[in-house]
């Protein structure tokens, strides 16, 4: 590519060399040199300079068609020409490459950043549960005949909540790592979504012992065409977020529709709502507001925004600090006009 730019840009300066004449030819070739360092390694650049230098010399240069100079001054400049060219290419070349150094600086101390934050998560979010059941397990093995069945069944609980905030973890890693990958494709099928969010409220059931979750059904709600996982695991972390990032006594409040083709879902909640400048990074991954409680990874939020883009929706949040947040799904689908489909 390097060569043949040189060469078209000669065949048209040649056209025009009475004209311009061949000093102002040595400056566009210059400056075709110049372009090519910008775009190039370093080899294809020096070729560009050494042909260019040859073009230069052979075909503008009195006496032409031979590589004699006859004048000082001719020879002066094509001496600078070349001169100039190598320079300029071998300069060029040495500010991409620290450009490149600096950029991998940048994108190492980023990554390291990042492992810090993962392991910084992880290292709580992961040994909590699994220590707590391994202290369960302990206390029920070394006092089984001691304790009581209102004790076991508490430990047992215990055994329980703990294994679910662990499964919930290792699904919020494998969903994400799945999304980078770009390994999660929708498969799409009709489900009635007031069951499906009966069925979502349920599974939140034991975290939402001290919140009030609300949902009234939309009887009108058409069946629609979506993939129901992917909607379960939406509606999930936006309510599993709002229980864990809000205060005791808070009300959750979930509405659905359709409208034109559009499902419409909300999930709002009358807690401590988000810091104006912090609305732009909740959906980052493992972003999570200053201040707030202990637990979560801070993948929740990304997680509900890769799969609503997979489902080629669109969520948003609208929040002021101290009077709660709004977080608004809006994903395409195909609607029946049945309410319900019966069991074959």
């Amino acid at each position: 590519m390097s060569i043949s730019l040189i060469l078209l840009v000669s065949i048209l300066s040649y056209s025009f060399k009475d004209i311009i004449g061949y000093r102002v030819v040595a400056l566009i070739l210059l400056l075709v040199v110049s372009i090519s360092a910008m775009l190039f390694d370093i080899f294809p650049v020096l070729v560009s300079a050494l042909l260019s230098a040859i073009v230069l010399n052979f075909f503008f240069i009195p006496p032409t068609f031979n590589f004699n100079i006859d004048t000082s001054e001719d020879v002066l400049m094509f001496s600078m020409y070349f001169i100039v060219a190598l320079i300029n290419a071998v300069l060029t070349f040495k500010i991409r490459q620290f450009d490149r150094k600096k950029q991998n600086e940048k994108e190492k101390e980023k990554s390291i950043q990042l492992y810090n934050t993962i392991l910084n998560s992880l290292s709580h979010e992961l040994r909590t549960p699994i220590a707590t059941i391994i202290g369960a397990i302990d206390t029920i093995n070394d006092n089984e005949t001691k304790l009581s069945q209102e004790n076991k069944k508490e430990l047992y609980n215990e055994i329980e909540v703990a294994s679910n905030r662990l499964n919930r973890q290792v699904e919020n890693l494998l969903s994400m790592s799945r999304l980078e990958a770009g390994t999660i494709k929708p498969t799409y099928d009709w489900f009635d979504v007031n069951e499906l969010t009966f069925s979502v409220i349920k599974e939140n059931a034991n975290d939402a012992k001290e919140h009030t979750i609300v949902f009234n059904p939309n009887e009108n709600l058409s069946l629609i065409k979506i993939d129901g996982g992917f909607l379960e695991m939406i509606l999930h972390n936006l309510i599993h977020n709002a229980l864990q990032h809000t205060p005791a006594q808070t009300k959750i409040l979930i509405d659905v529709e359709c409208v034109d083709g559009t499902f419409n879902l909300k999930v709002s909640d009358n807690g401590l709502g988000f810091p104006k400048e912090e609305i732009n990074f909740v959906f980052d991954k493992f972003y999570r507001l200053n201040g707030t409680s202990t637990g979560g990874t801070g993948l929740g939020l990304s997680i509900v925004k890769g799969f609503t883009e997979a489902l080629n929706g669109h969520i948003s949040l609208k929040s002021i600090k101290g009077t709660g947040a709004s977080f608004s799904v809006t994903i395409p689908v195909e609607t029946s006009s049945l309410n319900h489909i019966n069991n074959e």
